[in-house]
């Protein structure tokens, strides 16, 4: 004869089977998508992702990272460099607006202080022409910020004298937003100072 308690009993069994099933599950749930999460996060660190022109996902290595970094964070102090310090009394202007897009304020300071010293007048005074002739930077870019140490090699023309001079520079790089024409490989120069000025005598202009 069956009662209402074998009743009871019976779906209380069943209701235990089905909470124990729902938490075996969620927890074979878990432990999967603690993995994939784990399995992703790995991933990630040895891949970062470009989106195309067509809209396509690309993967791309890190490493692939560190080699177009150097390469631009070397084109950007390429491009400062000539801007700075190529300058006549016809251009100096247009580059010195184009140069502090690329660097902070301490790029702004030295160009103040270049201003109250009166070089951008001597330039217009006396028609001088600063070429620059060669530019090696060399530059660590394991952690950021990115320190750089620059040596360029520059001319003063004044009409029928040339001289030449070595300028060795430092800073770092630090990444911010890319923005063109003005800043397009998205680095900025900070805490930049001139270490060293030296006249080079023309056998070592030459070599250098």
């Amino acid at each position: 004869m069956k009662t209402p308690f074998k009743n009871i009993y019976q779906q209380l069994r069943l209701n235990r089977w089905i909470v124990l099933s729902v938490v075996l599950v969620s927890g074979l749930v878990c432990i999967i998508s603690m993995t994939m999460v784990a399995r992703m996060h790995q991933n990630s660190l040895n891949n970062a992702f470009m989106v195309n022109d067509m809209g396509d996902v690309i993967p791309l290595k890190l490493i692939d990272q560190r080699e177009n970094l150097e390469v631009e964070a070397l084109s950007h102090l390429e491009e400062f460099h000539r801007l700075f310090y190529g300058v006549d009394a016809a251009n100096y202007e247009r580059h010195m607006e184009k140069a502090l897009w690329l660097g902070n304020a301490s790029v702004d300071a030295l160009y103040r202080q270049k201003k109250a010293d009166g070089l951008y007048n001597r330039l217009m005074q006396y028609s001088l022409v600063q070429q620059v002739e060669r530019i090696h930077s060399k530059i660590d870019i394991t952690m950021e910020p990115y320190s750089f140490e620059t040596r360029t090699v520059f001319s003063i023309n004044r009409g029928g004298i040339t001289d030449t001079y070595e300028l060795v520079t430092s800073g770092k790089l630090i990444s911010v937003e890319r923005h063109f024409p003005h800043n397009p490989h998205g680095l900025l120069i900070t805490d930049f100072y001139e270490n060293s000025l030296h006249k080079l005598e023309e056998n070592e202009a030459t070599e250098k």
